[in-house]
């Protein structure tokens, strides 16, 4: 993890990749890119966005950097402190809760050895309680960096840890291998006229 928090600058490729995005917004409307530069900036920087950073997306997009600093802390999906290669969040939400994100969550913690907030001691994995994730139908879920991982309980959730811990990159969607979609494990149950 890189915790340099007093310098950022973009690298060339994803200076291309900026101006790609400024490229979909009218001239004049540069604020419009704020967040998919913040997203860019915190994927070059280990998935996490330091002041620095911010700051140049601010100056990019000819926007005060507090207004950066708004979007950065309202979203979740930022990262404003050094966070895992792996970072675990478990939804615990009622959908997920009802179907058992308690196990998912306790089975986390046990095989990570660390508590909601923290990150391993090697950098590997951060663990994070969050709430609903939009995934309800495949409750329980965790989504790791980008991917869902769907339809958990305490023994699918430690073989994807295990393979994460391992250097592999497990299939994301659902671990209980019934489904590709949204349906509900038991087939509709209304609307099946619709």
């Amino acid at each position: 993890m890189s915790e340099n928090t007093e310098t950022f600058a973009f690298s060339a490729e994803s200076l291309d990749a900026a101006k790609a995005i400024f490229a979909k917004y009218p001239e004049g409307r540069e604020a419009s890119a704020v967040m998919p530069l913040l997203t860019l900036a915190q994927r070059q920087n280990d998935n996490w966005l330091p002041t620095a950073a911010m700051d140049v997306v601010a100056d990019m997009c000819g926007m005060p950097p507090i207004r950066v600093y708004e979007v950065a802390t309202f979203y979740t999906m930022y990262n404003l402190k050094p966070v895992g290669k792996n970072f675990v969040q478990v939804c615990t939400n009622i959908s997920c809760l009802i179907k058992g994100s308690d196990d998912v969550f306790k089975a986390c913690k046990k095989k990570m050895g660390i508590a909601n907030g923290e990150t391993t001691d090697d950098g590997l994995f951060t663990l994070l309680e969050v709430e609903c994730l939009g995934a309800c139908v495949n409750a329980p879920m965790m989504q790791i960096n980008d991917d869902f991982y769907e339809d958990l309980d305490a023994d699918t959730t430690i073989k994807v840890l295990d393979a994460l811990a391992n250097g592999e990159t497990p299939a994301a969607g659902s671990q209980a291998g019934k489904r590709v979609g949204c349906q509900p494990a038991g087939g509709l149950t209304t609307l099946k006229g619709a």
